[in-house]
């Protein structure tokens, strides 16, 4: 099985369409949708991982290149600099998957890369610059 990480641009004439529906149905692929935001009448924009047989997935991606949906890699990761952190709490509140979090025995702050979607929406929030994105 093969995984990729994407983001899907949707021209705002193709954000009714059931694009993901298709996907899964016509091409056999799983569609884990990391982040969202659809809006009738506006462009769209999915972070999703897409899973399934190699072959399968070039079909796929193919079906949305002729919808004229924008694909880009995920090739941003967000680093934790563990040796920077403060345990100040500050970032777990914007972090929408819970991939930093807060052990409450230690009090102690730890980050889980594999729950992370890249969100960025930590990185301001850190007034130790504890976390970064790196391409």
């Amino acid at each position: 099985m093969t995984k990729k990480r994407v983001v899907l641009t949707f021209p705002h004439e193709i954000v009714s369409q059931p694009v993901v529906y298709y996907l899964v149905k016509d091409y056999n692929l799983m569609i884990n949708i990391l982040r969202a935001r659809v809006t009738p009448q506006e462009q769209g924009r999915l972070v999703v991982e897409i899973s399934g047989k190699k072959k399968e997935l070039e079909a796929g991606m193919n079906y949305l290149a002729e919808l004229n949906i924008d694909i880009q890699s995920l090739t941003r990761d967000i680093k934790w600099h563990e040796n920077k952190c403060v345990h100040c709490t500050a970032c777990i509140p914007h972090c929408p998957t819970d991939a930093i979090s807060l052990d409450r025995d230690t009090m102690k702050v730890s980050f889980d890369k594999q729950k992370c979607i890249a969100c960025e929406l930590c990185i301001p929030t850190c007034p130790y610059q504890a976390i970064e994105i790196v391409i």
